[in-house]
């Protein structure tokens, strides 16, 4: 079972529907949330539909492009949706995946990432690595290796029913992690197993504007003044590297301005206990990127 979020997507959406529809192992149903859509994303959709029949869509009210909570909301309704109509057609599943209308995967994207969580039963997330098409090469990324990423992840089911779902809240992705993580579940991206972002994270309403939510968010889920400035360390390390500033912008607004966080107790005593394990986590998966871009050159 697989949901995707769609809004104003005509450019990007024909592309990846076709790394969808060509996958060797299909999903039993894909539905597709059409976020008010203004442009021709609602007639390819509709098309899809027509052409396969474990395509389904709903269609949301316009409303402005958001990263917080109006992205997991929109999200949201896809996966009740989808819970729902499974429910009513009898249609059986194992894992629930989420999959950005901005990203292409490889032919063979879900039977890889299914291979790995056959051979170890508590694996409860996975994802590939996020590449960019740079003039005919592909980049990984910059990120946590050992997170998986928010689009093109799979829960297996039991996991995701255990974490409570995909919650209506900032960083959804991260809250599912850590409540993965406290429940005894392993989470893993594996790099090799490849997913081609058409545009970077963050950068539907620009990458400043981007950042500066993501630093509000780190605010929103509690995590420490400690933890936030070592992420402003990490998004500095890297290209465009002014989204360090605007990460740490977002984060200190947030917190003059004594923002209201997240109620949910655990995700805030995570965050309480984080800080350097988490920050040499995310500067080892740079240089390991750095390090297999370099080998790729030299081949």
């Amino acid at each position: 079972m697989l949901i995707t979020p769609a809004r104003n997507e005509e450019q990007n959406l024909p592309e990846v529907s076709r790394s969808v529809t060509g996958q060797k192992v299909k999903p039993e149903l894909w539905v597709i949330v059409d976020d008010g859509s203004t442009d021709e994303t609602s007639r390819i959709v509709e098309n899809l539909k027509t052409s396969y029949f474990w395509i389904q869509s709903i269609r949301l009210p316009p409303r402005p492009r958001d990263i917080t909570f109006h992205y997991s909301y929109v999200c949201k309704q896809g996966f009740d949706h989808a819970l729902d109509y499974c429910r009513k057609n009898k249609i059986e599943f194992e894992y629930i995946g989420i999959l950005d209308a901005d990203t292409v995967l490889e032919e063979n994207y879900f039977g890889k990432l299914l291979e790995e969580f056959e051979k170890d039963e508590s694996l409860g997330i996975a994802s590939g690595g996020v590449y960019y098409d740079i003039g005919g090469k592909l980049s990984r990324e910059m990120t946590d290796k050992n997170l998986p990423r928010g689009t093109g992840r799979l829960w297996k089911k039991e996991c995701f029913v255990e974490t409570d779902g995909y919650q209506v809240e900032p960083s959804p992705d991260s809250i599912s992690n850590i409540k993965a993580l406290l429940r005894g579940w392993k989470i893993m991206q594996y790099a090799d197993v490849i997913q081609i972002q058409k545009r970077e994270t963050c950068s539907a309403n620009g990458l400043w504007d981007g950042y500066i939510k993501k630093g509000g968010m780190a605010y929103y889920l509690g995590k420490n003044l400690l933890l936030a400035f070592l992420n402003v360390i990490y998004y500095s390390l890297k290209p465009p590297f002014y989204t360090g500033a605007a990460y740490f912008y977002g984060y200190l607004g947030s917190a003059i301005k004594r923002e209201k966080k997240i109620s949910d107790p655990e995700i805030r005593a995570y965050y309480r206990k984080q800080g350097i394990s988490e920050l040499y986590s995310r500067i080892s998966g740079t240089f390991d990127r750095k390090s297999e871009d370099a080998h790729k050159r030299e081949q």
